[in-house]
This record gives structure tokens, sequence and C-alpha cells, in this order.
């Protein structure tokens, strides 16, 4: 029992260690728009471990997983922005519009089940969001370039 225990603590350290390494992954990735999905699967990932904090109580976990959730985004953004595509014809600006609203949505849902005193820790991090899902969602639908 000791041993199967032991073991199940082992992987568990080392999974948490590979899912942690996943934004410094993302920074060094060379493909601009697999920086950017890169980055989005990791603001997710690091959303549902902020979930896992909150339920622990484990508050400062959850402001470090916020704060990692916004820097993905900006990652993922800053990514795309620098490919120099044309964002109505791109599907990495397609995907980034679809997972940044998904993570709002996501986003409003957790803030809504924490305590009322707990819930500025998002605020910024709803904004930033936000702020990067509107850019995106402009350039999906600006206008044509004649």
């Amino acid at each position: 029992m000791k041993r199967t225990a032991a073991v199940s603590l082992g992987v568990i350290v080392l999974l948490a260690g590979t899912l942690r390494a996943s934004l410094q992954d993302a920074k060094g990735e060379p493909n601009l728009e697999k920086r950017s999905k890169l980055a989005l699967d990791n603001a997710e990932q690091a959303l549902t471990e902020a979930r896992a904090a909150y339920s622990r109580g484990d508050s400062a976990q959850v402001e470090a997983r916020a704060m990692e959730i916004r820097e993905s985004v900006e990652l993922a953004e800053t990514s795309l922005h620098q490919t120099g595509k044309n964002p109505r014809k791109s599907q990495g600006f397609k995907h980034a519009e679809i997972v940044t609203r998904d993570l709002l949505r996501r986003l409003d849902s957790f803030q809504q089940e924490m305590s009322a005193a707990d819930r500025p820790i998002l605020d910024g991090v709803k904004g930033a969001v936000q702020q990067a899902h509107d850019h995106l969602l402009l350039g999906v639908l600006g206008s044509k370039e004649k």
C-alpha cells in the first residue's frame, strides 16, 4: 500500500512539473501559431488548477494561476499578431477568439462561485482576457482589405 502511494505521489509530482513547464515550452516554440495554441492550452489548464486550488482553500495558488492565465493569453495574442497574417484568413486567430471567449465564460462562472471577498482576485484577469478577446474578434470580423 505504501509503495503504491509513493509511486502515485511521484507520478503526480512529475505531471505537475510537466504542466508548469508548459508556459515556458510555449515561450520557446518558434512557430508563432503553435506558440499561441500552447499558451491558450496552458491558460485553460491554469484555470482548472485555480479552481482546484480554490476548493482546497489555497488562495496564493489561485492568484498565481490567475496571473498565469493572464500571461498565457497575452502571449497568445502577441504571438498571433507577430505572424503578420491577416486575421480574417487565419485559423489561428479564430481558434484564439473561440478559446478566449470560453475562458471568459469559465472565469465568470468561477468568479460567481467564489465568496464575495475573493472575487476581486479575478477582476484584472477577466479584464485582460476580455481585452485580448475583443482585439481578436475585431481582427477576425474586421473589414476586408482591398
